[in-house]
């Protein structure tokens, strides 16, 4: 295996001549860059946060000081859904950037359990969202019958499974939900379809135990989750030996963990924010990107690659104070997706009153008297707090294909 500070040398002696970003984020560290050896050397590089990138877009609009070469060396742009800052996030890769991660997903596959002969089916807008364009190309370039479902309804997705039978579905978890609700509504059942596994992305649905144990139900099929992000490109892959946790490909991207709102490495076993450092995207390069996204460390897997066990967990800037307690999005989640009768859910926050107030709107399957109060005591007993309950009428609240709102702040 290359060694990955070479590796980020080779980088930099490529981007620093061109890159105004990096030529001001390095302006004072003088001879580091060029000369990093080794962990303790690449440490004294400084962090860079989503807030510097999307200040560096508002600065210079619209794609930023960060594209090392002349706009036509590029040849795609993709952008974030700016779900959590409201302000969409431009990124631009060339032709070489883009084969570094079709090759990074020919490393996937194999991991994940994918076979020769496996058909895929991407249900999904093709709009400017990075991370199943680049699924879509790596099936394609690793030889797999790959199925678009741009543009389509939901009803005319399942009629395309049924017709094409494609075994591997890759949707965000919300969406896999969904379709499958739409095939039952036409009636067919999910499990009866030639759906062997189903690739889950965009959210952190596959690795929340409940959510990920409904969709396998559902579809009758294994969960595989994946993790990767526009500025870094895609990530790590659950590997089908070691359920329930990513792994990152080292000579692809260099992995650390800190103390969340902190600076300092976190130990193996405790949770940490994950830092990346992908190590072939030299017209958009990142070094020690602060991804907000916390996971716990754990011993490498068998291969050597960095594993984290649980997966994504949730995000640094998720968290509800309520009472006095730390409450995470993800966790409402895991205790909401153990009721069946649960179809959708939204969580309110309310921060116009002297106490947050969070508020958990449900969409059952069928009416009921009870779900409400049942959820409620639920969250009370495992997360130690009082939530406002309350059911809306079946078909209310809105359906997700890509990355799922269900977060509503009322400031």
């Amino acid at each position: 295996m290359t060694d990955p500070f070479e590796r980020v040398r080779d980088l930099l002696r490529e981007i620093l001549p061109h890159n105004r970003f990096w030529q001001a984020r390095y302006r004072d560290l003088g001879d580091l860059p060029l000369s990093i050896r080794d962990a303790d050397d690449f440490a004294r590089l400084p962090f860079v946060t989503k807030a510097d990138l999307l200040e560096d877009q508002r600065i210079d609009p619209p794609y930023g000081s960060i594209p090392t070469y002349p706009l036509a060396a590029y040849s795609r742009l993709h952008q974030t859904s700016g779900t959590t800052t409201g302000q969409p996030m431009r990124w631009l890769d060339t032709p070489k950037s883009w084969d570094w991660f079709c090759e990074t997903w020919a490393r996937f596959w194999p991991l994940a359990g994918v076979v020769p002969g496996d058909r895929f089916f991407f249900p999904f807008s093709f709009g400017p969202f990075f991370g199943f364009w680049c699924g879509f190309d790596g099936a394609v370039r690793a030889g797999h019958l790959s199925l678009a479902g741009g543009g389509m309804s939901s009803s005319a997705r399942v009629r395309l499974i049924v017709d094409h039978r494609p075994t591997v579905l890759c949707a965000t978890p919300s969406y896999a939900l969904h379709l499958g609700e739409a095939a039952r509504k036409e009636g067919i059942d999910p499990a009866d379809t030639s759906i062997r596994a189903v690739l889950l992305a965009g959210e952190p649905g596959g690795s929340i135990p409940s959510t990920r144990a409904r969709i396998e139900s559902m579809w009758g099929a294994r969960a595989i989750d994946h993790y990767g992000m526009t500025e870094v490109g895609p990530v790590a892959i659950e590997p089908h030996d070691r359920p329930m946790s990513l792994s990152v490909c080292p000579d692809r991207y260099i992995s650390e963990t800190i103390e969340p709102d902190g600076v300092r490495p976190s130990a193996v076993g405790e949770i940490g924010e994950l830092v990346l450092t992908p190590l072939g995207r030299e017209g958009s390069p990142l070094f020690r990107y602060r991804t907000g996204d916390l996971v716990r460390r754990g011993p490498d897997d068998e291969r050597g690659w960095p594993n984290f066990p649980g997966g994504i967990l949730s995000r640094t800037d998720d968290m509800i104070l309520i009472r006095g307690n730390n409450v995470y999005p993800s966790s409402i989640e895991a205790i909401v997706r153990r009721f069946p009768e649960v179809v959708e859910f939204r969580l309110e926050v309310d921060r116009t009153r002297p106490l947050t107030q969070l508020s958990i709107v449900l969409e059952p399957s069928h009416p009921s008297d009870s779900l409400a109060e049942a959820v409620s005591e639920a969250i009370r007993r495992e997360l130690l707090f009082r939530a406002d309950v309350r059911l809306v009428e079946p078909g209310t609240l809105p359906r997700f294909e890509l990355k799922a709102k269900r977060l509503v702040r009322i400031d």
